[in-house]
């Protein structure tokens, strides 16, 4: 007789579970501390790093020579500055490092703070680069670490080595610190009961902010579709759909009037449609890319079907809106679908090889510790997503916010950019995993491995012309990696890289002072240009993209003619509110 000993008798098979869950409410509750970054991510790229270092005798030498010639450097700077003004600085600070720019810094003793911070941030990134084996990921996330860890000790950090600072607090006889002080504890009292940043109440949407006249003509469990109503006698044959990211609310395209792309789109004759995601909460943690491409884009398209029948749909998407826009294109290419006309992204990636410094939160360890992270409450909170973007541009969102608003007691204006920024939402769990992993790590759309409907698709199967946006000083998705549409896109592209960063850049309507772009077309027989070659070549424009775009589409948009009803009842597209809707406004 055989004897099987069965491994789930007295509840056994449960216990790895069981231990699973342990590990996962561990993870997370390690991650609130952490805005989500795995220490266990963190300990293994330094790991690499040192070890590397500790065997790399050439390298190890190479620094205390740079250390010795700094040294000598800053001395000598020293000196000269003893008995001479106007002394030039031995380092300059990078050209998007402000922090040092007032006059006051080229005085004694601030010059010689500020000059052996700036040596001493240059050397550490010379031991933390070019050590021989280090994988690349980890060097990146070494090298961007110990930066942010030298930022916490900047001398403009603090109140007796900012001369500004300094100056300050003695002309007001300290009233600037009493003022921070105030400004602290009504930050932090809004942070804990939730409430939003001081100033944004006079950007309520609907009434400040999103305030284009429209209607919500259709409804389902993820996105409202809003219809605006048209502003002109007459509007192009063939609307436009705007697909924002999820990862925003959409009215970042419908600021104030003066600044709202929606508006301009519709004073300009079109007939536009947006796509209004819900905020997910814990019952939507199921919901997946696929969702996002049925339940959004899809069932969005079916009911501009519709409402306008037998049209074109020009459709724009945004961001992490723009990428799964390629993707459902690439998708109804595959299918024989034909009704989009043109395809427009807005600072989005499709090849997520080069993904700038986002990249440095996404590894095997990363993804495990912010899939348990998620785990515990079926989202990516708020909180715990905006640490990571304030971290890529810590001096700008944490540093020298807290010197201006702490330090000097001075409070920053609030306008409509910000207001918007400060109104964030929530990632579903499934489809935050889901993007992570097959666009991020694996990189599946842009090598062909991507799945809709169970099959691949490709985004060389796309046929209508496009028009891809980038911005000069984006951290997200950096314009080198957008450019990249270019090699995988077997049809017209009309390339624009503007001045600005991934939202101001986008937000960039005419008359906006300072704004400029390069522009450039690729037929679809043209052979491929590097980005450097094609920013060198391309002349600079002063002014803003949207114009160029404006007459990129109109061209593609059709006749003038009447405008369409608002919705369609008859086809169970009756309007059911006016814009914004409800979802915008759902915390």
């Amino acid at each position: 007789m055989t004897i099987q000993i069965r491994d789930d008798i007295d509840g056994e098979a449960d216990i790895p579970n069981a231990l699973s869950g342990m590990d996962k409410m561990v993870h997370s509750t390690i991650s609130r501390f952490t805005l989500g970054i795995s220490p266990a991510a963190l300990m293994l790229a330094y790991l690499d790093w040192l070890v590397h270092l500790g065997i790399s005798p050439a390298k190890q030498l190479e620094l205390v020579q740079k250390a010795l010639r700094k040294a000598v450097r800053f001395y000598v700077y020293a000196f000269r500055c003893a008995y001479r003004s106007g002394t030039q600085p031995c380092i300059e600070p990078l050209p998007q490092d402000k922090r040092f720019g007032a006059e006051g810094w080229q005085r004694v003793p601030f010059n010689l703070m500020y000059q052996s911070f700036l040596l001493t941030q240059q050397w550490f990134h010379n031991a933390t680069t070019g050590v021989d084996g280090v994988n690349r990921h980890h060097e990146d996330v070494v090298s961007f670490v110990t930066r942010q860890i030298l930022d916490i000790f900047a001398p403009s950090n603090f109140i007796l080595t900012n001369p500004e600072i300094l100056r300050k607090t003695i002309e007001s006889g300290g009233n600037n610190l009493f003022r921070g002080w105030l400004n602290l504890l009504e930050d932090w009292e809004r942070s804990v009961i939730g409430k939003k940043p001081v100033g944004t109440e006079r950007f309520e949407v609907g009434k400040a902010v999103a305030v284009t006249p429209g209607k919500v003509v259709f409804r389902n469990r993820l996105i409202e579709l809003i219809q605006y109503e048209p502003s002109t006698r007459d509007v192009y044959a063939e609307p436009v759909l705007i697909v924002p990211a999820w990862i925003m609310k959409y009215y970042i395209l419908d600021l104030s009037p003066h600044n709202s792309l929606v508006k301009y789109l519709v004073d300009k004759g079109h007939t536009v449609f947006m796509v209004s995601w819900k905020n997910p909460g814990p019952e939507d943690r199921d919901t997946g890319m696929g969702d996002y491409l049925d339940l959004g884009i899809m069932e969005a398209l079916r009911a501009i079907s519709g409402i306008i029948p037998r049209r074109h749909v020009h459709a724009l998407g945004y961001c992490l809106g723009g990428t799964l826009l390629a993707t459902a294109s690439a998708a109804m290419a595959r299918d024989g679908d034909g009704r989009l006309g043109s395809i427009t992204l807005l600072a989005a990636q499709t090849d997520f090889h080069e993904g700038g410094e986002l990249m440095l939160f996404i590894d095997e360890s990363q993804l495990a510790f912010l899939e348990d992270m998620m785990w515990d409450q079926g989202y990516l909170d708020t909180k715990q997503m905006a640490g990571a973007f304030q971290m890529l541009r810590s001096n700008d969102l944490i540093w020298s916010r807290m010197v201006h608003d702490y330090l000097l007691g001075e409070r920053e204006p609030m306008f409509d950019l910000m207001a918007w920024n400060a109104d964030a939402t929530r990632m579903p769990y499934r489809m935050h995993s889901e993007y992570l992993t097959s666009l991020f790590l694996n990189n599946d759309l842009a090598e062909g491995r991507y799945l809709v409907k169970d099959r691949p698709v490709s985004l060389t199967d796309i046929r209508v012309p496009m028009f891809v946006v980038s911005t000069e000083r984006d951290h997200v998705a950096p314009w080198r990696s957008v450019y990249k549409i270019n090699l995988l896109a077997d049809t017209e592209v009309t390339f624009v890289l503007t001045s600005g960063g991934h939202n101001a850049g986008i937000v960039s309507e005419p008359g906006h002072p300072g704004r400029s772009y390069r522009l450039g077309t690729r037929k679809e027989s043209d052979t491929y240009i590097d980005p450097e070659s094609w920013a060198s070549r391309t002349p600079e424009k002063e002014g803003s993209w949207w114009e160029a775009w404006g007459a990129w589409l109109r061209k593609r948009s059709g006749n003038r003619t009447r405008p369409p009803s608002m919705g369609a009842a008859r086809k169970g597209y009756a309007p059911l509110g006016d814009a914004p809707g409800r979802y915008v406004i759902q915390e």
